[in-house]
Parts: structure tokens; sequence; C-alpha cells
């Protein structure tokens, strides 16, 4: 298949694109930053199209043959989540792309949502709960979702909607948890801070991801809707820290408490998912 990927030189979308590579299928990789992509494996291996979606999307359409499947995983101005601009300036215009792909023939959409569509609920989250987003990122996601589903009712079809959870490995925020630890044992510090680290967190390696992505593309017939994008298997943070120190073999004292918790996601939650 001809599958275009938006962010594909973000986090997830870097390993999302050597999956479907190894897969077989031809992909349009789309970002913003060319140089970034030259940087990337694959680079050689697609066709890649520079562009900022938040400023004009024109140029994705005017491609020879249109794809036979959208991969939706650019999203501006995260781990940010608390700010406006995620419903001012991102949800219109991901909703504007999103719609315009479909009206270009575009006939399969696969986008990224969130674990913060649910909001503050606590405890195991299946796919079919109500969403309650409290902050702007998370409502942003699940008003996107919302009217992708109002959409289908006019234009036929096939929704995917990929919701993520924690995910860590390589090409993550350099200010994500692991890849501070990473870099604290790498320059030899003798303590970490970090959390009190009771909270449970469902937590999946970017990699595993990947292959969720590809998995749920290839079977649109089983996975389509929500498909919870989890490990099913809540961790608590301190144990998640404790892990990589020990696969690091490294001694490096852990500050607890030095942080507080989080005050937009509840002290216990994990992800529910049709994909066992």
């Amino acid at each position: 298949m001809k599958i275009m990927v938006t962010g594909a030189t973000g986090f997830v979308g870097r390993h999302v694109v050597n999956e479907l590579l190894d897969r077989g299928h031809c992909v349009i990789a789309v970002a913003r930053n060319a140089k970034q992509a030259q940087e990337m494996s694959w680079y050689n291996q697609v066709q890649f199209i520079q562009c900022d979606l938040y400023q004009s999307f024109q140029n994705l359409f005017e491609i020879k043959d249109v794809p036979d499947v959208l991969i939706h995983l650019a999203w501006a101005g995260l781990p940010n989540y608390k700010d406006f601009f995620h419903i001012s300036e991102n949800l219109p215009a991901d909703l504007a792309f999103l719609e315009t792909a479909v009206h270009v023939g575009i006939s399969h959409l696969m986008v990224a949502g969130t674990c913060l569509e649910y909001g503050m609920q606590y405890g195991p989250l299946s796919e079919n709960m109500e969403t309650k987003p409290t902050t702007s990122y998370g409502l942003a996601k699940d008003t996107l979702r919302k009217s992708l589903q109002l959409l289908q009712a006019h234009i036929p079809f096939t929704l995917q909607w990929m919701r993520l959870f924690y995910m860590y490995g390589e090409g993550q925020n350099k200010n994500s948890l692991l890849a501070q630890l990473d870099q604290a044992i790498e320059e030899g510090r003798p303590v970490f801070n970090m959390s009190e680290g009771s909270q449970l967190r469902d937590y999946l390696s970017v990699q595993c991801v990947a292959k969720r992505f590809c998995r749920v593309l290839d079977n649109p017939e089983y996975f389509h809707g929500v498909i919870n994008c989890c490990s099913g298997m809540p961790i608590s943070v301190v144990d998640l820290v404790q892990n990589r120190c020990f696969e690091r073999a490294s001694n490096i004292c852990l500050n607890r408490g030095f942080y507080p918790y989080p005050d937009y996601e509840p002290f216990a939650f994990w992800g529910q998912s049709s994909l066992v």
C-alpha cells in the first residue's frame, strides 16, 4: 500500500515509518524539518515531502497518486498539555487537513489520540468508556475524534483512532522521565531527582507501538474506531525507574519526592485494549 505519514521524524513517526518499510509498504514521509528527515535511516527509502501542516498543507495533495492510507501523527507543542493553542490553533488546523484528505479521496485515516482524553478517571480505562478530558490537549484530541466520527456520516471512510498512553525508547523527548534518567546515568551523577513514584501508569516501548500501528493498519475489518495502544499492565513509576537502573547497571540514588505528582492526571490508570 501507499501510505502517507505525517510527523514522520517525531518520536512515534520515525519508528512507524521503519516498520511500514519492513512490511513492504510504499511510504510518503511528511515533516517540517528536512534536515532532520535526512538524518533518518529510512530517508532514501521514502518519498519525503517537507510541509508544516499548521502553515499550509495543499502541496501534500498535489502528488500524482492519492495514498491508500493517511497515518496522522503530527501535533505541535508537545509535551505542553495545558496551553490553549491546542484548541485554538492545532484543532482547527488538524480538522481542516483531515477533512481535505478525505475529500481528495483518502479513504482510510489512522490518527494518534491520547490517554488524556479520559481526563481524571481512575483505574482501568476501556476503549468504550466515556471521555472526560480536563486539559487543552486532551480536549482538542477528543474533539478532533468526535468531529471525524461526524464527518463519517457525510463521507464514508475508515477511521482508526490510536489512543496512545506512555511510551519510551529511541528518539523520546529529552525531558521525558527515562531520557532524563539515562542522561543522569551517562553523566555519572550521584542522584536522580524524581516524584515519589508510587503512581501507576501504562508504559509501552515505542517499537511495540509502531508494530501495533501496523497490525491495526493491516486489519481494518477487525480494528476500527478507538483502539487503545497500551500495554494493559500498570507499573509504578518508581519500578519503571528501578528497572532501567538495573538494565544500565547503575547505582544512582533515587531522590524520591523531589517533584510533586502531576495535577492533570489521576494517581493510577492504565489501558484496556482490543489488541490482544
